[in-house]
């Protein structure tokens, strides 16, 4: 194996990592204001990893072969990394606004201040 397999291999399992971290968070957190960030967090930087082995892979395989479907392939990744950047934390912050507009308080919230923006109080 030569240095970007390493690269690449490091890469994945970063992305797994950070993956496993957000899915453990769905788990052990107690609301979904905890859950939705630590979710959208690990699996956006994760994903970024993911993205990344990609390209590098794509690059030493443009390298190799002059191949131009390499370089479509990491092109398409990096779109696909764009989109995941854009809709990840809208998402998020769209379940968020839905559970609190619905009623769903943050487990150990001292001080709401979008409650308070909602009511019309000061921040």
């Amino acid at each position: 194996m030569n240095a970007v397999t390493y690269v690449i291999y490091a890469f994945l399992t970063i992305n797994i990592v950070f993956n496993l971290l957000g899915s453990f968070s769905l788990h052990r957190f107690p609301d979904v204001y905890t859950r939705l960030h630590g979710a959208t967090k690990c699996t956006t930087f994760g994903t970024i990893f993911a993205v990344l082995a990609v390209v590098v892979h794509a690059a030493y395989q443009l390298h190799l072969t002059g191949d131009p479907k390499y370089l479509q392939m990491a092109l398409h990744s990096v779109v696909a990394l764009i989109a995941l950047l854009l809709t990840n934390p809208t998402g998020a912050h769209a379940i968020a606004k839905a559970a609190h507009l619905s009623g769903y308080k943050p487990a150990k919230a001292v001080i709401d201040a979008y409650e308070n923006k909602l009511r019309g109080g000061a921040e």
